[in-house]
C-alpha cells in the first residue's frame, strides 16, 4: 500500500539534482522510469482501496506500511534504477560506434 514512497522519493532527489548530473547519464530517462512506476503503482493502490483521497491517505498505518516499502519499494527503486543503468550504458556503446547515431538520437531524446 505505500511501497511506491520510496522510489517517489528517489524520483524528488533525481528531479531537484537533475542539472548537476553530466548529460551523459540521461537523468532524464531515470527520471521518466521512476515517475511512471509511481503513478502506475498509485493508480493500482487507489483501485483497490489502500490510497484514499482524504487523511490520513494510506488506510494502513505506519506499522503495516512499512514492511511493505522495505520489501517492495526498495528492490523496485533498485530495479528502475538497474534498467535506466543498464539503458545509459547501451545508449554510450551504441554511441561509440561510428555506424550508429546513438540509442538517444536513434529515439530522438537528445537535443
Amino acid at each position: 500500500m505505500a511501497c511506491f514512497l520510496i522510489p517517489a522519493g528517489l524520483g524528488v532527489i533525481t528531479t531537484l539534482l537533475s542539472g548537476k548530473f553530466p548529460e551523459r547519464w540521461n537523468v532524464k530517462w531515470l527520471n521518466a522510469i521512476l515517475w511512471g512506476a509511481v503513478l502506475m503503482l498509485m493508480v493500482e493502490h487507489v483501485a483497490h482501496g489502500e490510497i484514499v483521497p482524504y487523511p490520513p491517505f494510506l488506510t494502513a498505518g505506519i506499522l503495516e506500511a512499512l514492511p511493505e516499502m522495505l520489501s517492495v519499494g526498495v528492490p523496485m527503486a533498485l530495479a528502475s534504477v538497474s534498467f535506466w543503468a543498464l539503458l545509459t550504458a547501451a545508449d554510450s556503446v551504441i554511441s561509440r560506434k561510428s555506424a550508429f547515431p546513438g540509442l538517444s538520437r536513434i529515439l530522438g531524446i537528445h537535443q
